[in-house]
């Protein structure tokens, strides 16, 4: 590791030097520092992170979209294409335990920012590359990935449709961070590095888990089944007299349990629906029944009943009232430019991290530049001459 554990969480006293960008890659770094790594975001010092770009809406002039995978880190606007910009880059990189990147391939290699260089002076780095395709040389974007993956094939109800949210890059950024921790740790045991590749392309693939076992167990493409389940019934959403409601009623007892509640045990009893083999073969049987039903009465009383039965049931909500509904989803960082600012939390917590402690909110463009740099042993002079020369920014203020 790169120096003491001063902070808080497991991953205290590392360093992570992150020239990703968008989304995969920053969201990864985003959470090895919620578990208290030092990560150090290197962005172009003109336009930054693509990201950057991706509004409205915005908050104190930074795009949302920006805003959702970076908080945590330190920010350095740095023009790696430049010959003395290259160089603060290899100095980032010879002190730290992480680098991430996803340039294209052949980019990083031309950069001198690939593993067998960085590797030369960093000889147990964990270095990690996340790509589209693999080594092809083709930009991976997470729509195109969703296409080309049978993603979109299987989701929809009449056309194929994309996920709401880009779900391949969230994917790739958890793999990348589950990858870059088992690499961490081989490095704190034996003291080797790591080489991590995650592809967009095998993280989609990777997750159609039940999906694609059943298409290479059958030998068929899947169908699309829009809002309901290819191989549970009744597992789907259905409309209320006054919204929608969805129900995942998982095995045979949950069945019974919701025809009970509903008042139809008669259907639980039904020879043609005993079980779930049953049900699913005769799906456009029952699933007319319960739609008749559920269409008589509002959706607030249908998912009470349910509930109370112990029956998996839940109201469709907006995004932003589900954050409102559910306690502790959000909590709140003071940004330079747009203030009180509410984030999103991660889906996990552990116990040595302090649930309340200060976490810095995301980084203007260049707002840490002078502070890393000066770290890496440039004195007040040569940051002023970087500064000149257009070779990095600190950002005003």
């Amino acid at each position: 590791m790169t120096g003491a554990r001063t902070g808080a969480g497991p991953l205290a006293g590392v360093r992570v030097a992150d020239f990703s960008r968008v989304l995969a890659g920053p969201y990864a770094t985003m959470l090895l520092a919620e578990m208290g790594a030092e990560v150090i975001k290197v962005e172009h010092p003109g336009h930054g992170d693509d990201s950057r770009a991706w509004g409205p809406p915005h908050a104190g002039g930074e795009a949302a979209y920006y805003l959702s995978a970076n908080r945590g880190k330190r920010g350095v606007a740095l023009d790696v294409k430049h010959p003395e910009g290259r160089e603060v880059a290899r100095r980032l990189c010879a002190g730290a335990d992480v680098v991430i990147e996803n340039f294209r391939p052949g980019v990083a290699a031309r950069l001198g920012l690939d593993e067998e260089t960085v590797r030369r002076a960093n000889p147990s780095v964990v270095y990690c590359s996340i790509r589209g395709y693999g080594g092809e040389d083709r930009p991976g974007f997470d729509a195109t990935i969703q296409g080309e993956s049978g993603f979109m094939h299987i989701t929809g109800e009449d056309t194929p449709t994309k996920a709401g949210v880009a779900i391949i890059d969230v994917l790739s950024g958890l793999n990348a961070a589950v990858a870059i921790l088992g690499a961490l740790y081989r490095r704190a045991t034996c003291g080797e590095g790591e080489r991590v590749e995650v592809s967009l392309l095998n993280s989609a693939l990777s997750g159609l888990v039940n999906v694609a076992q059943s298409a290479l167990v059958s030998g068929a493409e899947p169908a699309r089944y829009g809002n309901a389940h290819p191989t549970v019934v009744p597992y789907q959403t259905f409309a209320a007299s006054d919204g929608w409601f969805v129900v995942a009623a998982g095995n045979d007892r949950l069945f019974r349990a919701l025809c009970d509640a509903v008042g139809r045990p008669d259907l639980g009893a039904d020879a043609r629906f005993a079980t779930n083999g049953d049900r699913v073969r005769n799906r456009d049987l029952l699933i007319p029944e319960l739609s008749a039903l559920f269409a008589t009465r509002p959706a607030a009383e249908w998912t009470a009943l349910l509930d109370e039965a112990g029956v998996p049931v839940g109201r469709i909500r907006g995004v932003l009232e589900a954050l409102r509904a559910t306690e502790g989803a959000t909590f709140q960082v003071e940004h330079p430019t747009a203030g009180t600012l509410d984030m999103v939390r991660t889906g996990f917590s552990l116990a040595s991290v302090p649930a309340d402690r200060k976490i810095a909110a995301p980084p203007l463009l260049g707002q840490h530049t002078r502070e890393v740099l000066a770290e890496l042993g440039f004195d007040a002079a040569g940051i002023a001459r970087l500064e000149e020369a257009g070779v990095v920014r600190q950002a005003a203020g």
